[in-house]
């Protein structure tokens, strides 16, 4: 064997010894090192310690708070009011039908329509009283004094009406006398229209209530259609031909 080829032997030896000794280390550190170092994440039900699971009261109290919000919401849905209820408060106090059906949009519309029934009422109240006693004392005065010459003993409420006239005039005018009594007459009308009205929107108000706790349940169903196509009636012994309208309503 050559020097040269000799050499090179000897390389390959080296190469093969560090390979062998190389893969041998490995393969101790595999056994012996790898399961004392190496933990697992593998939690199996024997291992678990109740115990030592716990929550702290600020995710205890968000926990039940969330519960609540969520047992509200679903009561919320779920809410069906009562007709026989709905229309017995809305008679005992106005607008409470309207917000024990959960209608809270309409208690504006339902107060502000007392409200303005109450003004009606009032006023036309306040002035149909002014009128009737101004007419009352106009009468009384000209019949105490029908000349007309003890002005002391007239009374002021009729000649509040009209200012800028001889007293003594208007005393003995009959035509406004008249005018008294039909401003009397036109106001007393009025309130009493509208009390009427403001009983009637009262009914309407009850009515309403108990309206809309019934309709509660309703099923308003997406399959509502309404169709009209025209349509052609055959001959027959007692008929002729004719032509018509078909009206189709689904729901």
């Amino acid at each position: 064997m050559s020097k040269e080829n000799h050499t090179t032997y000897r390389r390959f030896i080296c190469v093969i010894t560090c390979l062998f000794f190389t893969g041998i280390t490995h393969a101790f550190c595999a056994v012996w090192i790898l399961p004392d170092t190496i933990t697992t994440d593998i939690i199996t039900p024997d291992t678990i310690i109740p115990d030592t699971i716990q929550m702290s009261d600020s995710t205890e109290v968000m926990l039940i708070q969330a519960s609540k919000k969520i047992k509200k919401h679903a009561e919320a849905v779920d809410f069906k009011p009562n007709p026989k209820k709905a229309w017995i408060i809305a008679t005992v106090f106005p607008g409470a039908g309207q917000f024990y059906n959960r209608q809270y949009w309409k208690l504006p519309i339902v107060y502000g329509g007392f409200a303005g029934f109450m003004y009606a009422i009032t006023w036309n109240n306040k002035n149909y009283q002014d009128y009737q006693q101004a007419y009352f004392a106009i009468v009384r005065d000209a019949a105490a004094d029908p000349g007309a010459e003890h002005p002391e003993t007239w009374s002021q409420s009729w000649q509040d009406f009209f200012p800028v006239s001889d007293p003594a005039t208007v005393l003995r005018d009959t035509y406004r006398h008249t005018q008294l009594k039909n401003g009397k007459d036109f106001y007393r009308k009025y309130r009493d229209l509208s009390i009427i009205l403001s009983v009637a929107f009262y009914a309407i108000c009850i009515a309403d209530a108990y309206v809309d706790a019934q309709m509660a349940e309703f099923n308003m169903s997406p399959d509502l259609s309404f169709r009209i196509t025209p349509e052609l009636f055959p001959s027959s012994l007692s008929n002729t031909r004719g032509f018509g309208i078909n009206v189709c309503l689904n729901f």
